[in-house]
């Protein structure tokens, strides 16, 4: 069991969870501006150009090749991700918070103090 809380002792530090929490934000912001370039910005540029390229078929900007729905469907997938990582972290950092105050233990009373005094007392007196 020793293996198994240094393991969760480690996935609970500090620096761990935020490695994680900005891997996960990083991959999800990525998709959106991938999803930006790919759908948005991209058929904006291409789609002119390649209509002026064609003799034959020289029309204005085709606004069907704009796949905004693509992108919308990016930003609301990185929001719930945020949302569910929100949601974990909160819980994890109450777990943690509910561990370490069972962890820590009652200061000891003024009797117990006052006994603990006398008892090391009588001890350097036999010594």
């Amino acid at each position: 069991m020793g293996l198994f809380k240094e393991f969760k002792n480690f996935l609970m530090q500090g620096n761990v969870l935020e490695l994680a929490v900005a891997v996960i934000i990083g991959a999800a912001f990525g998709s959106i501006v991938s999803s930006l370039v790919d759908h948005i910005i991209t058929p904006l540029l291409l789609t002119p150009a390649l209509e002026a390229a064609q003799v034959d078929n020289i029309e204005k900007l085709h606004w069907g090749a704009v796949k905004y729905g693509n992108f919308l469907s990016s930003i609301i997938k990185f929001l719930l991700t945020a949302f569910v990582l929100f949601l974990t972290l909160r819980t994890m950092n109450k777990i943690s918070k509910n561990n370490k105050a069972a962890d820590q233990l009652p200061a000891p009373s003024e009797t117990d103090q006052l006994l603990t005094e006398i008892r090391d007392l009588l001890k350097n007196k036999q010594a």
